[in-house]
């Protein structure tokens, strides 16, 4: 099986806002701290969960020069410089690499729904762009409205040196399978939804990228080493108690990150709000929100909890 090269678990790290929407760097410093200390072994910044839609070009570099900083050598930090644009992604991965971040995300290029062909020429002109940095691809078609078949992934990761890992968010195990059967025995398969994440393992991966570990990550760390030592039951015993937490972080009547930025203000963490056009969680959504930190032990007697 392939190493977790950026580690078993890592987490798409939210964007914290002021009250003007401005990027909060204390409360940037403030959640990489809290991650590096529950469970993550890296982070990714400027994913969707970081709204990355929404951050300018310098706003991105400055998040990453940010949390680099911030994390030093305690773990992995993955810039987000995909998009629908090849060129001004490579201009982006370039002047990541320069900030000293551990490697970069690529994530299918929304809106255009290139060919299969385009996506791998997409991928290889970026990753030889920064021939230096692991990339990892991250395929979600929820959220791209293209799917990156296995053979285009498996192609790039047999053609190009520095294409070491994907994110699959694709919900499809045999996809998964047939990746890890096609791919370099070193290519590593990151789960990009918090629900497959202890399915993906059975079938050859290596980890997850995650949102939910913002709220239970030693658990979700805790599930990772369980299974990978051979306590199965352990490892779908916690997969079952972070259920109640997944279902509220992706609940059906509002996107992620919103109901997550919710939770954490809750818990005490103070990280605003989002940018337009995502809003925010009504009083339904946060009353769903709250029953499920209270139940899970986040809040204890109508007070914050940071512990997780």
């Amino acid at each position: 099986m392939a190493d977790a090269i950026f580690g078993q678990v890592l987490t798409a790290m939210i964007t914290p806002f002021d009250a003007q929407g401005r990027i909060d760097e204390k409360a940037v410093e403030r959640v990489t701290e809290h991650l590096l200390s529950n469970g993550s072994d890296g982070i990714v910044v400027c994913g969707t969960t970081g709204e990355s839609p929404t951050l300018s070009h310098e706003e991105k570099l400055r998040l990453f020069r940010l949390v680099k900083q911030v994390v030093g050598k305690r773990g992995t930090v993955i810039a987000g410089t995909g998009g629908n644009d090849t060129a001004a992604s490579i201009t982006l991965s370039r002047e990541a690499a320069d900030t000293g971040v551990d490697g970069i995300l690529l994530v299918v290029p929304p809106y255009n729904k290139p060919s299969q062909e385009g996506l791998y020429r997409h991928f290889r002109a970026i990753a030889e762009s920064v021939s230096g940095l692991p990339c990892m691809l991250y395929n979600v078609p929820p959220r791209t409205a293209q799917n990156m078949e296995a053979a285009t992934t498996a192609r790039l990761a047999n053609d190009v040196s520095n294409i070491v890992a994907t994110k699959e968010a694709a919900g499809n195990l045999v996809q998964c399978a047939e990746i890890v059967a096609h791919s370099p025995a070193s290519f590593a398969i990151y789960s990009g939804d918090d629900g497959m994440a202890l399915p993906l393992l059975a079938v050859g991966g290596v980890g997850v990228v995650s949102v939910t570990a913002h709220l239970v990550g030693k658990d979700m760390k805790a599930m990772h080493t369980a299974y990978f030592a051979g306590d199965r039951a352990e490892a779908i015993r916690l997969n079952c108690k972070m259920l109640p937490i997944l279902k509220v972080c992706f609940q059906a009547t509002t996107p992620s990150p919103v109901p997550l930025k919710a939770a954490l203000n809750m818990m005490g963490m103070d990280v605003g709000g989002v940018r337009l056009p995502l809003v925010e969680a009504n009083a339904n959504e946060r009353e769903t929100v709250r029953a499920a930190l209270a139940e899970y032990g986040l809040l204890t007697n109508n007070k914050t909890s940071l512990v997780s």
